[in-house]
């Protein structure tokens, strides 16, 4: 009996769509296919992997428009889902341009005994698997894909089983590029898909919550197989007395509810000032107010819903908890329910503190709970006071001032005047903290170097005996 997935339909609420997850035997046969096939692959030369992936960049272009559709279906949402589509196409294009330096290897180098010589040579990890989250459906399936294609590697993707009606366009996308379709396949499924493919690849990429990142290192260190996990953020921002309040509430307001908060880079929790948090709170509030639902019409407002039903939970959670502590909110303050979809408008919270969910658990939703701050001592302690360190905000009148803080918060990636640049900026290279991650960087040149390990090639130039040898 065929086991179907049920997909609820983030703006209706109503099952509108099924997958039907390949068998672990389904997928077995899947990797031995992409392993066999990923020899010739590697075998080409970067020159020609770059020409087959452009030529998959035209696929994109010519089906953009089946492909923006079905990600709008399954988000709900339609400006993101074009910034989604545009990323990848920008994305293949970096990576094109950065691949052929970065992978050159060959040089031959005298070493510190001069009648030996050196080699360094990248070779890809064979197969590669992908299990990827429901906020950015095609980029965060594809943000590590193209570097890995790119490096020589066979790539198997599974995208998250809430929003999988992409899947399709963007396998006819493949099946139109001579060999890309041997080397690069996306499947169906949820989390026993997941568990299933790692027992068949050589590199995991993951991204997604805590508890799901643990099991999967778990899995990858028995098998000896490196893994990189981006996880959950409780990102914070510090806004000093000297920052430009007009400046710091448009880039908050923005940072911490583009698509609709479900980001894990969002801004998630604000640090100001004393001497400035009321003129702070009655700005964010007024900005955070002029932000509309697109409902009912998709292709107005600002705010799509919340894609995922559990997640619409969690923030209901982490509202009345803060509330019944004694949060006050100046606007939105609740996940609605309008034909179905689960909506929160922008809100912002002030009188919080560290003992609520709120401050503490990743909320994903467009919620602002803004804390004051009596000295830049007691901010940095806050902001470092959680299990995560992904990303974060500072916001000051100098650069100087903002830098002296951002060097002592514990986060990957620190925006200093603005929000969430981590994610538009992609030359730097950084590492999650704590129980945001492990693994190296999926920005800069480390974002493809992860793909390849490095083989040296030791050569003894002379037939001279080593001054090392037995006697």
């Amino acid at each position: 009996m065929v086991n179907q997935l049920q997909v609820r339909n983030p703006r209706s609420g109503k099952i509108d769509y099924f997958i039907t997850p390949p068998t672990a035997t389904e997928i077995a046969a899947k990797c031995i296919s992409l392993r066999t096939a990923q020899i010739e692959w590697q075998q080409l030369g970067i020159e020609k992997r770059v020409e087959v992936i452009q030529q998959w960049k035209k696929s994109l272009l010519s089906d953009q428009e089946k492909l923006n559709k079905a990600l709008v279906n399954d988000t709900g949402r339609v400006i993101e889902s074009r910034i989604e589509i545009e990323s990848v196409i920008n994305s293949i294009d970096r990576w094109c341009n950065l691949a052929p330096e970065l992978l050159a290897t060959g040089e031959t180098k005298t070493t510190t005994i001069p009648f030996i010589q050196l080699q360094n040579h990248l070779i890809p990890y064979q197969l590669v698997g992908i299990i990827s989250p429901w906020n950015f459906p095609l980029l965060l399936s594809l943000i590590d894909a193209i570097p890995a294609l790119l490096a020589g590697c066979a790539v198997i993707v599974k995208p998250s089983e809430i929003t999988p009606r992409f899947i399709q366009p963007l396998l006819e996308t493949i099946a139109t590029v001579p060999f890309l379709q041997d080397i690069f396949t996306v499947i169906e499924g949820a989390g026993e898909t997941g568990a299933n493919l790692i027992e068949y690849v050589d590199f995991i990429c993951f991204t997604g919550s805590v508890a799901t990142g643990k099991k999967i290192a778990e899995e990858t260190a028995k098998k000896l197989i490196p893994a990189c996990l981006e996880l959950g953020g409780k990102d914070p921002a510090i806004v000093l007395d000297s920052a430009d309040l007009e400046l710091a509430t448009s880039a908050l307001l923005w940072g911490s509810v583009v698509n609709a908060g479900q980001s894990c880079l969002s801004i998630e929790r604000i640090y100001v000032a004393e001497s400035i948090f009321t003129e702070f709170i009655t700005k964010i509030t007024e900005k955070a107010k002029s932000l509309k639902l697109n409902y009912p019409n998709i292709e107005s407002g600002e705010i799509g819903p919340i894609i995922s039903a559990q997640q619409a939970d969690i923030i209901t959670e982490h509202l009345q908890d803060a509330v019944s502590k004694g949060a006050v909110i100046h606007c939105g303050g609740n996940v609605e329910k309008l034909d179905g979809g689960f909506w929160c408008l922008p809100t912002v919270l002030s009188q919080v503190n560290h003992t609520m969910k709120i401050m503490t658990e990743e909320t994903f939703g467009p919620i602002k709970p803004v804390m004051s701050f009596a000295t830049v001592e007691e901010a940095i302690r806050l902001a470092n006071d959680t299990i995560y360190g992904l990303s974060a905000a500072v916001f000051a009148g100098s650069e100087t001032e903002a830098l002296a803080v951002a060097s002592q918060i514990n986060a990957g990636g620190i925006s200093i005047n603005d929000a969430g640049l981590t994610a538009l900026i992609n030359e730097g290279e950084k590492n999650s903290f704590k129980f945001s991650g492990l693994g190296n960087s999926r920005m800069g040149a480390d974002g493809m170097k992860r793909f390849l390990r490095k083989k040296a090639i030791l050569t003894k130039v002379n037939s001279v005996p080593n001054p090392w040898w037995f006697d």
